[in-house]
């Protein structure tokens, strides 16, 4: 069983900053690609921003330049430093990962961190 669980999501001011992080545990041998995505109430689940094994980053265009995605391969932990946030970046924010399995990759997902932006 693998396990993402998900902190540092809160409420903040308009240009103010967070940090999530996602830690992984469980039987597995591998992390492959880790992401985030969010989910605004009435709106669909979407990509904020993926790191691959070997540091690769890949970000929404609505995001680049204020967020950075980041992980530590010791701890199993992938971050998102969110900087600049405005109101349009309220939502759910998941913790996504591409596990390695004896079975085969698997999508495992977290349990979701609430981010609200106030103006």
């Amino acid at each position: 069983q693998v396990q993402l669980v998900e902190s540092g999501g809160g409420l903040v001011q308009a240009g103010g900053s967070l940090r999530l992080s996602c830690a992984a545990s469980g039987s597995f041998f591998r992390l492959n690609v880790m992401g985030w995505f969010r989910q605004a109430p009435g709106k669909q689940r979407e990509l904020v921003a993926t790191i691959t094994s070997g540091g690769s980053t890949n970000y929404a265009d609505s995001v680049k330049g204020r967020f950075t995605i980041s992980r530590d391969n010791a701890k199993n932990t992938v971050y998102l430093q969110m900087n600049s946030l405005k109101p349009d970046d309220t939502a759910v924010y998941y913790c996504n990962a591409n596990v390695g399995l004896f079975v085969g990759p698997r999508d495992y997902w977290g349990q979701g961190t609430q981010v609200t932006v106030s103006s």
